[in-house]
């Protein structure tokens, strides 16, 4: 068996063993207790705050196409987008999504279009707040940083698939005082983040946001079966060390 049949039959375990975890995770149970993470929390005081100010709430998601590899954090930011849309209904300011793909901008009017009208208050739904920024990574911050100082935004989430240049929209959000939570796939925007962001995620924090949302069961099981996972890796290399170290392969 060659390396590469090899290397497809672990992936093919871990894809099983991930939905079968998911099935498992997904069925009811009791309220479970997640370790605590500043950055979500201080984000839900954020909202609240916009919510009894009357500004806005900006979510921005990165430019990256949803049929490329690197969407995974944008997936994420839809979710969260969606769950804050629920949030913030009661307010007369829905918040603001900027993307800097055409499919994240028709996926995030969905997503706002769904949690309108899951909260019964369909006729607040703005298109105007799903916005195209720019079709590159520097038009797409070029286009925000204008709407960060002119729309009433007092809330800043940047979860998606970033470049450096996402200092720019950072340092925009700062100047106006505003609050600012940033996670990203690329270790370059993490770096930079991690440098100007109020809150910076720091790894795979980025993932468990809309479970801390409370978005759904589904994040719920997601992130327990990742944890389950991780453990699993963990004693497997650990299983491995130690069989390769008494001779045994």
């Amino acid at each position: 068996m060659d390396l590469q049949t090899t290397a497809g039959l672990i992936l093919l375990v871990i894809a099983f063993s991930l939905l079968v975890l998911l099935y498992v995770f997904t069925s009811p149970a009791r309220r479970r207790t997640w370790r605590v993470i500043t950055p979500f929390r201080r984000l839900r005081r954020s909202i609240g705050l916009a919510v009894e100010q009357g500004t806005r709430a900006h979510i921005s998601l990165g430019s990256a196409s949803i049929t490329e590899p690197d969407s995974a954090s944008a997936l994420v930011g839809l979710a969260s987008l969606e769950r804050i849309s629920e949030i913030s209904s009661v307010s007369d300011r829905p918040p603001l999504a900027t993307s800097g793909h055409g499919t994240l901008a028709l996926l995030s009017k969905d997503s706002m279009k769904a949690a309108y009208q899951k909260t019964n208050v369909p006729e607040l739904i703005d298109p105007d707040s799903a916005i195209l920024a720019g079709p590159t990574p520097l038009s797409y911050i070029a286009g925000t940083i204008p709407l960060v100082h002119t729309e009433n935004i007092s809330a800043n989430i940047l979860v998606g698939d970033f470049g450096p240049e996402v200092a720019l929209l950072a340092q925009a959000a700062g100047r106006e005082n505003q609050f600012l939570l940033a996670g990203s796939n690329s270790l370059p925007a993490q770096a930079v983040m991690y440098a100007s962001a109020q809150e910076p995620l720091i790894g795979e924090e980025l993932f468990a946001l809309p479970t801390y949302l409370e978005a759904g069961r589904i994040y719920e099981s997601s992130l327990l079966a990742q944890d389950m996972l991780r453990w699993i890796l963990i004693l497997a290399l650990l299983a491995g060390s130690v069989l390769v170290f008494t001779g045994v392969l």
